[in-house]
């Protein structure tokens, strides 16, 4: 079994040490308002390079960037770092269908001459249909897989850096050229635990993403989407995003973790898993079923804590406990088949540094 890869956030809706109403996690419900309380930590060029700084030295191979209206775009602040870093890579989300996937190619094919090799591509479909219509996307949940798919289509035929012809259900291409494709072709990042989710992945993507559920939950799952991938005579990688909150000791872990959601009223709870539970998401149901908003049903397997899901969206578990606790649930995830692994942390730049220390990751 070859070496864990862990991956760092990059917090560009903002930071903070707690958890808030406010953190939407990429996820926007209905009726949300139309302004957020400004986070404790902006998503400044100078905070976010910082971050990024620190994950580059404490061997992170990457940071993920989210994408949605509660953040800053993530092509733009990843590019404003390159400058920044040396090796650190950088999954950038996008939302197939806001861009044309010519465009995208172009895009991606920059970015990798401009940092030497070090695009990852986050494709993220939409959970929020009010969030797309406000974008322009009047689609709904199943008809985006499929543009997505064929969106992915027309950018792989685009890097192969001939003249094509394209014509789709979504998509007109009359005379499509890349003049200068990618030496080195992005990663495909995809995750989703919808049936239309998993057939997309089977066949476009390179790394399939899971939020982090428990081990059996997160094995099922594999085990399907690996049986959709053999059908295209295709192996993928696999990948967990979760939160992390490791100590010293497990008794601070639990205590660092109450602390993160002490703030919350019960009021706002219930209005956020409201607007969560109203998404098309089958992903964010599996998040909030494993604890129905109930704070006493948080610890929803050995050292997995759902307090976070509380009021943020997407992921919403974090493994909590001591430096050995968490390096354990880590090996139990590897056993099953995840090889990569996106943490994150509140606030991003001390939990970087916490976690990189406490499990003594290597550059």
């Amino acid at each position: 079994m070859s070496d864990p890869v862990f991956h760092w956030f990059l917090p560009t809706g903002g930071d903070d040490r707690a958890v808030s109403a406010a953190s939407h996690g990429g996820i926007i419900g209905a009726h949300e308002p139309a302004s957020a309380p400004p986070a404790g930590r902006p998503p400044t060029l100078e905070y976010l390079a910082e971050i990024a700084r620190a994950a580059d030295r404490l061997g992170y191979a990457g940071v993920l960037t989210p994408t949605g209206v509660h953040c800053e775009d993530a092509w733009l602040t990843t590019a404003a770092l390159i400058a920044h870093t040396r090796r650190l890579r950088f999954l950038v989300a996008f939302r197939p269908g806001l861009i044309t996937p010519v465009l995208a190619a172009q895009m991606a094919s920059t970015f990798q001459r401009l940092s030497g090799g070090r695009l990852l591509l986050n494709v993220v479909i939409g959970s929020s249909a009010e969030e797309q219509r406000g974008y322009g996307d009047p689609l709904g949940h199943d008809a985006r897989y499929e543009r997505a798919g064929e969106f992915l289509d027309v950018v792989r035929a685009a890097w192969r850096g001939e003249r094509f012809d394209h014509t789709g259900p979504h998509f007109q291409i009359t005379g499509g050229l890349l003049r200068e494709p990618p030496s080195v072709i992005p990663r495909v990042y995809l995750g989703g635990s919808s049936p239309a989710a998993m057939r997309l992945a089977a066949r476009h993507a390179d790394v399939f993403l899971t939020w982090g559920e428990p081990v059996e939950q997160v094995a099922e799952k594999i085990a399907k989407v690996r049986a959709e991938a053999d059908g295209h005579g295709r192996e993928l990688r696999f990948g967990i995003r979760l939160h992390v909150i490791t100590r010293d000791t497990a008794d601070r872990a639990w205590d660092d973790a109450e602390r993160l959601i002490a703030g919350l009223s019960d009021d706002v709870v219930r209005q956020r898993q409201a607007s969560l539970r109203a998404l098309e998401s089958e992903g964010q149901r599996r998040m909030l079923d494993l604890h129905h908003g109930d704070r006493d049903r948080l610890v929803v397997a050995p050292n997995l804590w759902a307090g976070i899901g509380l009021v943020r969206g997407g992921a919403g578990t974090a493994l909590v406990g001591s430096h050995a606790e968490v390096r354990a649930r880590i090996e139990e995830y590897r056993a099953i088949g995840i090889s990569e692994f996106i943490l994150s942390g509140y606030p991003h730049l001390e939990e970087a540094y916490t976690f990189a220390e406490g499990y003594e990751l290597r550059t």
